[in-house]
Formats: structure tokens, C-alpha cells, sequence
């Protein structure tokens, strides 16, 4: 039997990892998604929906991302 890597896990690590390392902690410091080197940025929407639902990053009307401190 094969194991698979928690792939929404790994995702929202590296989204949250990318935002951090940018220093994106406002609406004027955020960033799009491959501004920090996220590959395929758009292609996990439900794991950046839910970050966002939950409060964990924010999103901007230009659909930009930045953490919540």
C-alpha cells in the first residue's frame, strides 16, 4: 500500500510559510499567491477558501493574500 502525503496539510503550510517569509501582514503588504512561489497558486482553491474562511489569511479585493496577526 502506497502512502500519500497530506496534500491540504502541505499546501496550507506552504501558503502560510510563503505569506510569512514575504511579510505579508496587511492589506498593504499582501501578495498574490505566486508572488511567494506557490506552484500551480490557484489550482487548490477550497485549501485557500478555507484558510480564509477560518480566519488564517485574508484576502483582498485585488486577490491578494496576507496573514491575520
Amino acid at each position: 500500500m502506497a502512502f500519500f502525503p497530506p496534500i491540504p496539510l502541505i499546501r496550507k503550510a506552504k501558503i502560510i510559510k510563503g505569506l510569512t517569509k514575504e511579510k505579508a501582514f496587511s492589506k498593504e503588504t499582501a501578495k498574490y499567491l505566486d508572488e511567494i512561489g506557490l506552484v500551480n497558486p490557484y489550482f487548490f482553491k477550497r485549501i485557500t477558501a478555507k484558510l480564509v474562511k477560518d480566519k488564517i489569511i485574508s484576502k483582498t479585493q485585488e486577490g491578494k493574500y496576507y496573514i491575520n496577526r
